[in-house]
């Protein structure tokens, strides 16, 4: 989760509709799993580990993030949550990488590194920006290296070492609206985030339009804004 786009939002972001969308997909894809400890790798706010210490049986969240000024400690509905620049080896059954991997050189690396760090059987939640052609100023904004495939992002996962469980789109209802939009400036990859502040109607109005979307989202390998996919460390 991109620090920028938190100050962008600030306090609105668990009202913004795409982050609102985003979390209910995320919690789609871990559906029948009982994760008890989440790292959370690049956490941000720690925006979806909290949700889902809030929303489901996860006991605790490590969110860890190169950007933290200082490390501290917090809680959600009485779980604990850490912030830290880093970690050691960890407990941790569900590791988040939730729109990170986009922005590192070497993502198979990445992986890889907090791989090793979990124990086997533990499952990775990734998700990426996708498709190349809706490269904007908004990918530039925020400091990425590449936008994927579905079948690239689930190659890059595979490449570092572990099993595919699923992999789909989501935001695929709204793809066709972002795509005209993103064509229609192709050439104009100024610096500058696409995400604002929306009022109450149209927050409500495109989260119903995702949340329309969430029973075709696991079959789902056509077409949407992020490519989200499910692995396991053997």
């Amino acid at each position: 989760m991109d620090l920028k786009e938190e100050d962008i939002l600030g306090a609105d972001i668990g009202r913004h509709w795409y982050y609102r969308s985003k979390a209910k997909a995320l919690k789609r894809m871990v559906d029948g799993m009982a994760p008890r400890h989440l790292l959370d790798i690049g956490a941000g706010s720690g925006f979806f580990s909290r949700h889902l210490l809030a929303e489901g049986r996860a006991e605790s969240a490590l969110c860890v993030d190169i950007g933290y000024a200082s490390e501290r400690d917090d809680s959600v509905a009485g779980k604990p949550v850490r912030y830290r620049r880093d970690c050691g080896p960890t407990d941790c059954d569900l590791v988040l990488m939730m729109d990170v991997l986009e922005h590192v050189e070497d993502d198979v690396g990445l992986v890889r590194h907090y791989a090793a760090k979990v124990p086997s059987g533990a499952h990775f939640l990734a998700t990426v920006p996708a498709f190349r052609f809706l490269w904007s100023g908004h990918d530039v904004f925020l400091e990425h290296q590449r936008r994927y495939r579905l079948d690239e992002i689930e190659t890059t996962l595979r490449t570092a070492g572990l099993e595919l469980v699923r992999g789909a789109y989501y935001f695929g209802f709204v793809f066709p609206l972002a795509a005209a939009v993103r064509l229609a400036m192709r050439g104009e990859a100024v610096p500058k985030s696409s995400l604002k502040k929306h009022g109450a109607l149209t927050n409500s109005a495109l989260a119903a339009i995702c949340t329309a979307e969430l029973p075709l989202f696991p079959i789902n390998r056509l077409a949407g804004l992020s490519a989200f996919v499910l692995a396991r460390k053997p």
